[in-house]
């Protein structure tokens, strides 16, 4: 028994020490009006960390040795589209499963590189069983979300509300593909937050404190695998 407590004991310290030299990583989902790009951006600010959001196209479209401007048009949005509703599109389906298959590897590249903030692209997925990984999800009531874009797009109520629609449909299916139906945007999550409850700087503030609270865990597994190895 003493000999296998031992060996259980090594490999939990194995383990967190494996931990220690990854980079911390954020994953920001977003419903469609909540203002998940503009809390991303504020967010990158306060920590000091970059915010991948279009570079990740850029990357990709690299990666995938295709032009930018073919890429942005199967970027989330378009991507779901085709394939929530245009099955019988092969071309479009493979240049979409292309297109994707390139920006995974640069977000686990990404993510295993350095301490970031990842938005979107089913990220979150990814990501899932990275333990140096904060899966946030940022949120709102749909008539608030509404408000929002409209006051964004200067659009009037019904038509914001269809905007809105529309995009929260189009993300939730590129999730339901590209997890084949394993994953949605509310799944595996370790913070949401309300956007109408905690405005912008709420949201970062939250986010923030979990972010440096993960940093201060880290430290001290590192602390003290330090002082085993001093023993």
């Amino acid at each position: 028994m003493g000999f296998l407590k031992n060996m259980h004991e090594r490999r939990i310290a194995a383990d967190q020490e494996a931990r220690v030299d990854q980079p911390l990583v954020i994953t920001i989902a977003r419903d469609y009006g909540a203002e998940g790009h503009e809390i991303g951006k504020m967010l990158s600010v306060e920590l000091g960390i970059p915010l991948y959001d279009n570079e990740l196209l850029v990357r990709s479209a690299s990666r995938a040795g295709e032009a930018l401007d073919k890429v942005a048009e199967y970027d989330e949005r378009m991507a779901a589209e085709f394939m929530a509703f245009l099955p019988d599109r092969v071309d479009s389906r493979t240049l979409s499963d292309k297109l994707f298959k390139s920006m995974s590897q640069v977000i686990v590249d990404l993510a295993a590189t350095r301490s970031c903030i990842i938005e979107g692209r089913l990220s979150d997925y990814l990501l899932r069983n990275s333990p140096n990984h904060i899966a946030v999800l940022v949120t709102a009531p749909f008539d608030e979300r509404v408000e929002i874009v409209r006051a964004k797009r200067g659009l009037d109520k019904r038509a914001g509300a269809k905007l809105v629609r529309e995009m929260q449909h189009a993300r939730e299916a590129f999730y339901k593909r590209y997890s084949a139906g394993k994953w949605k945007m509310t799944d595996g999550k370790d913070l949401v937050v309300n956007r109408a409850k905690l405005g912008r700087q709420g949201c970062v503030d939250v986010i923030a404190a979990a972010y440096r609270f993960k940093l201060s865990e880290l430290d001290q597994v590192k602390t003290g695998t330090e002082q085993r190895q001093d023993q």
